[in-house]
């Protein structure tokens, strides 16, 4: 996260738009705020929302595997293998599994949206 930050604010930071507001005398903290921020926090929260499915699939299969953070331990993903090598109640897994897919699924959509949303090329 650290590494897009800083690598949108040295793009944007070499930008006409704020070589201007400089050689307006804007303060460096007034481009900050007005110029680099603005510009800044779109693509972060685009990458945050396509970042959030990966994560979600890691700690999945984290669980799957027995290392299983608290949250996914709460909606009983840990415990995956016992309940399917138990035979009798195989569809067990099919809830947790969906909301998995779905909350993979429903994050990616909204970081197209954002991105489609957000991106100052299409501007």
């Amino acid at each position: 996260m650290a590494r897009i930050v800083r690598g949108q604010t040295l793009s944007t930071k070499q930008k006409e738009f704020v070589e201007a507001a400089r050689a307006g005398g804007v303060s460096t903290f007034g481009i900050i705020t007005r110029h680099i921020v603005p510009n800044v926090v779109g693509p972060v929260i685009v990458y945050v929302t396509l970042t959030i499915p990966s994560v979600i699939l890691a700690e999945s299969f984290l669980s799957f595997l027995g290392w299983h953070p608290r949250a996914f331990h709460l909606l009983g993903c840990a415990d995956f293998r016992r309940r399917i090598d138990d035979g009798n109640r195989p569809m067990d897994p099919d809830l947790p599994g969906g909301l998995h897919g779905g909350d993979t699924l429903l994050f990616q959509f909204i970081g197209d949206g954002l991105r489609d949303a957000l991106d100052p090329k299409d501007r």
